[in-house]
């Protein structure tokens, strides 16, 4: 990967079918998640700064650092592109990038078919295992490195937890309902981890994981159980319903369609949430070892 951190946040949209979903979805942890496209912006509101000149070795710092291949920074954008790029339909995203408060983004629903739950299941769990593997890589720390993970992902905000928020709507609620978290153990339990490396998805995510696939597998049971149950209490509490989903959404976009399995694959084909708030981690997590630094 040969682009800058800061050509990375720029090329970010300001306003998609992206953007407008996350933005729908923002009422499940208010506040969290502002649209950051600019390595300045992301500096200032890393570091509460408003000296240019802090600013600028702030950035001039970060860009260092994201720039050095010893350092997991690219290798975690890498991650989050490949796990929304995984499911999404070449061409698709961009092609809808609108302008204005509602688009008729979603009238071509009839062209997808819901997954089978253990397929969404299995996939819910895949990028659950490369915001793992993404956490890693960024830390310094072995791939495997479950406990880790799931006591950062309790202390998550931000970009962080707007991510994690859109994975329970659309990827976990919206497909497979309020008992998600018993679907997706019950799939990753019963995938033969023979079957592992013939995913497109995960056999890419793998080689951040240590171990045999057995040891593989495992990981990626101990990541769902830990962040699936964490995010379980938004669910059990009200916070996130299936119809709470489907009526927000609707807010910034017409979907004429009910079935909410149809719905979610259209979504999944056509947003990346992952990329976007990704590259968004990826910058302050960068800025904010930057500004520690000078």
């Amino acid at each position: 990967m040969s682009e800058s951190l800061h050509a990375v946040l720029e090329e970010l949209p300001e306003s998609s079918l992206t953007t407008y979903v996350l933005g729908a979805l923002d009422y499940i942890v208010p506040g969290e998640w502002e649209n950051i496209r600019s390595l300045e912006v992301m500096a200032k509101s890393v570091t509460g700064e408003s000296d240019e000149g802090i600013i600028q070795q702030v950035g001039e710092r970060a860009i260092a650092l994201y720039a050095d291949p010893d350092q997991g920074y690219q290798r975690a954008v890498w991650l989050f592109q490949m796990v929304d790029h995984g499911s999404t339909v070449a061409g698709v995203a961009s092609a809808l990038s609108m302008i204005g408060s509602r688009v008729d983004a979603l009238s071509f629903l009839s062209d997808y078919a819901p997954k089978p739950d253990t397929t969404q299941s299995i996939d819910a769990a895949v990028k659950i295992a490369a915001e793992l593997a993404a956490f890693c890589v960024t830390n310094g720390i072995p791939g495997d490195s479950v406990g880790d993970f799931a006591n950062a992902v309790i202390n998550y905000g931000k970009e962080e937890k707007m991510r994690l928020a859109a994975w329970l709507a659309l990827d976990c609620v919206l497909p497979l309902g309020p008992d998600f978290l018993g679907k997706l153990m019950d799939s990753v339990r019963s995938f033969d981890a023979n079957d592992l490396p013939g995913h497109a998805v995960f056999s890419k995510v793998a080689d951040f994981i240590p171990g045999d696939w057995m040891d593989k597998k495992r990981t990626l049971e101990a990541t769902v159980e830990s962040v699936g149950g964490h995010m379980s209490s938004l669910v059990a509490d009200g916070t996130v319903t299936r119809e709470g989903v489907l009526d927000r959404i609707r807010q910034y976009i017409e979907v004429s369609d009910d079935k909410l399995d149809v719905v979610a694959a259209a979504l999944d084909a056509t947003t990346n949430t992952f990329e976007h708030t990704g590259i968004q981690t990826v910058a302050r997590r960068v800025v904010a070892r930057a500004y520690a630094e000078i």
